[in-house]
């Protein structure tokens, strides 16, 4: 009789033959890359470095695509978009030391947006392992410790018959909710060591699915079937797990206004009667919310950009969704139940009750209107304007990034994304230079479909150099460009806390010429032809640069 664990696959003769004479001349580098292909990657982002110089190597004997950019922290932005708009966990090559420093910011910025990237970088040789100071190139005392509070999870492979093992484990943890970013670390002579280990040819890597409990989902199932005046927040979460149609599907059965966060774009219909789109940064809405008697948070934290600035209270019930567990009720008691939002979403809409209420639409257009009477006291009709004129520009599937610039913030709150996953920022972690480098990975990942990338002329400089690799790769990549002499949105931060800013007036180049130094078109646009000039740019094949020459401002804040 045998067993279920007794039950061996056994391999078939063709395996059995491969396994005993495998290619000559393999070497770690080769079972990283027969992992990835194995796990079904097909496209890797990164810089060779002298440490890694045998992955590269294997990568150009395989039928991967590889997409080098010009600095490590360009290559994780591109790798985090391709992340996002694919959903795949996306390989990102770095080498040892200042290379692997350099991917700490992109890093940083998918680990707050919950971006799949697989980091696999090298180390030094196995001898200068352990906090040593033996003098290697590109030494650190322990550089997996500069990375482990940034990534989701740590993995290292000190032999090459762990490479295989170490890459699935990682693999796996990216793509279990909530996705992030891990960080592989292989020694360099473990990378360049020929093996004998037969080619890696099936990994299972399966992700985890984040299931709620049920209890948890029956119980606020029947808080938001008897609420009086349910309100619902949708973040990134929602995106992430490809939930917009139950999000949609709840909302209208339970009668319940949404609100979208910055992170949650595109997750329910911005002209929907319960839409109450991105106004999060208004006390208004603010003010909207904290009159719920039951709020219902999907896959958001509520941290500083969804609180307006922490300033937000509920009063009511509140039921919290998060696959973060670190998330889960952080900022206020709820009842937290810790599970990827489609699933979640999906035992509510088994059980609860259909909740009638003619007045929610009303409800919203009030809290519109308030909103929208603020606005018009401040005279920010250019404003808005180059928003409408960029929404008229972009084909409604086409994605969008955007930098930490005063468009951007405006964009947060204003911008119609049109449909889920469409609309990306740095506003994970704030940092400058995200918008381009991004906006090229996911061309990479959506060939023939064209992207926008926005940036201030602060921010473009940081990764001015990927106009080489948009020419080189020929991405089909808008990049607007809005000039205003500095980094605009500190200027005016500092000028209203200090009297005056300091650091923040800039030198830049002709961007037009810098363009065309990289053989990519540009054009100088104004605000009359800007929605015909993208209109164009954007049709034409190819990456090319549109620069507005314009000074922004903000709305004023109400959290203060």
């Amino acid at each position: 009789m045998t067993h279920d664990h007794d039950l061996v696959l056994r391999p078939t003769e063709a395996q059995t033959a491969a396994a005993l004479s495998p290619p000559p001349g393999r070497t770690g580098g080769d079972l990283v890359v027969e992992t990835l292909r194995s796990l079904g990657a097909t496209t890797v982002f990164g810089l060779p470095g002298q440490h890694a110089l045998a992955v590269f190597d294997a990568v150009g004997r395989s039928d991967l695509r590889l997409v080098t950019l010009r600095t490590e922290n360009n290559a994780g932005f591109a790798a985090d978009a391709y992340g996002r708009i694919t959903g795949e966990a996306v390989p990102l090559l770095l080498s040892t030391g200042p290379g692997a420093l350099m991917a700490l910011p992109a890093l940083a910025e998918a680990a707050a947006a919950s971006a799949p990237v697989l980091a696999i970088s090298s180390q030094v040789p196995v001898a200068g392992l352990g906090g040593g100071r033996r003098g290697h190139l590109h030494e650190l005392r322990d550089q997996s410790a500069s990375f482990r509070d940034v990534v989701k999870s740590v993995h290292v492979a000190r032999t090459p018959s762990q490479i295989p093992s170490v890459v699935a484990e990682a693999w796996e943890s990216a793509l279990t909710a909530p996705h992030g970013p891990v960080w592989v670390e292989i020694p360099e002579d473990v990378l360049r060591a020929e093996t004998l280990i037969p080619q890696v040819t099936g990994v299972d890597a399966t992700p985890h699915e984040l299931a709620p409990r049920p209890e948890l989902t029956a119980v606020a199932a029947h808080w938001l079937s008897g609420a009086s005046r349910p309100v619902i927040i949708a973040g990134g979460g929602v995106i992430r797990s490809d939930a917009s149609g139950k999000l949609r599907q709840l909302a209208e059965r339970l009668n319940a206004p949404v609100v979208t966060t910055f992170g949650g774009k595109g997750a329910f219909p911005w002209t929907h009667p319960l839409s109450l789109q991105s106004w999060l940064e208004d006390r208004h809405m603010t003010d909207f919310l904290e009159d719920a008697d039951v709020l219902l948070v999907v896959g958001s934290g509520l941290g500083e950009l969804s609180s307006n600035y922490h300033t937000f209270f509920p009063t009511g019930r509140v039921v919290q969704i998060e696959a973060d567990l670190g998330k889960l009720e952080s900022n206020h008691p709820a009842l937290g139940i810790h599970a990827d939002a489609r699933l979640a979403l999906q035992a509510l809409l088994e059980t609860v009750d259909e909740r009638p209420d003619p007045y929610a639409p009303d409800r919203v257009r009030m809290v519109l209107s308030d909103i929208a009477d603020r606005l018009s006291a401040q005279e920010l009709t250019l404003e808005q304007g180059l928003l409408a004129s960029i929404r008229a520009a972009l084909p409604p599937r086409s994605p969008s990034f955007w930098d930490m610039t005063i468009l951007s913030y405006w964009a947060w709150s204003a911008f119609d994304a049109k449909h889920p996953n469409t609309m990306h920022s740095a506003q994970g972690a704030g940092g400058l230079g995200y918008a381009f480098p991004a906006a090229l990975g996911a061309a990479v990942a959506e060939p023939g479909t064209p992207v926008l990338a926005v940036s201030g002329d602060g921010g473009a400089m940081y990764s001015a150099a990927e106009l080489a690799t948009a020419r080189q790769h020929d991405l089909d990549v808008t990049w607007l460009i809005v000039d205003d002499g500095g980094y605009g949105i500190l200027r005016e931060y500092m000028t209203e806390s200090y009297g005056r800013s300091t650091g923040t007036e800039l030198t830049r180049p002709d961007f037009g010429a810098l363009a065309a130094s990289f053989d990519v078109p540009a054009t100088t646009t104004t605000t009359e032809s800007l929605t015909a000039d993208l209109k164009k740019a954007l049709a034409t094949p190819g990456p090319s640069v549109v620069v507005l020459p314009a000074t922004l401002r903000m709305f004023a804040p109400t959290h203060l």
